[in-house]
């Protein structure tokens, strides 16, 4: 399985980088995972964008919204844990810019997400994604970083 994090704008603050790198890097001993950095434009040029970014193939697509279903981790893990079984090839989250997702890319999202009932910043919010993806393999793996 691969991860997906497909983001609207970079993370140019070295601190910010650094924890989302570290995360990746984490997340990279349980799956194959990658980072797509997107620019910023109207609504129908970044619609556009996710939907190019986003594989066809098997994949099941998660975009950040405040309004989405909030997850535990382990409600995360579970999520993991399922497409790990199911062989889906591709769990692809999208986080938005400083408008949010597109609605069209949110509508034809599978799942509708929410890290808090905040806005939050596009960077702030994956380092929280990140940190949380590597925390779900954790769990799933009885690894100690999850208590």
């Amino acid at each position: 399985m691969r991860i997906l994090i497909g983001a609207v704008g970079k993370v140019k603050e070295r601190g910010a980088r650094e924890l989302v790198d570290d995360y990746l890097k984490r997340i990279s001993r349980y799956a194959r995972v990658e980072e797509i950095e997107l620019k910023d434009g109207d609504e129908a040029e970044v619609a556009a964008r996710f939907a190019k970014a986003i594989p066809n193939d098997r994949s099941v697509v998660v975009a950040l919204e405040v309004d989405g279903k909030a997850w535990s981790s382990h409600r995360l893990a579970d999520f993991v844990s399922e497409h790990e079984n199911v062989g889906t090839q591709n769990v692809v989250f999208l986080i938005g810019g400083s408008y949010g997702l597109p609605k069209a890319t949110s509508a034809a999202a599978d799942v509708l997400l929410s890290l808090s009932a905040m806005t939050l910043p596009h960077r702030l919010a994956r380092i929280l994604l990140a940190e949380q993806i590597y925390r779900a393999f954790s769990i799933l793996r009885g690894e100690p970083y999850s208590h």
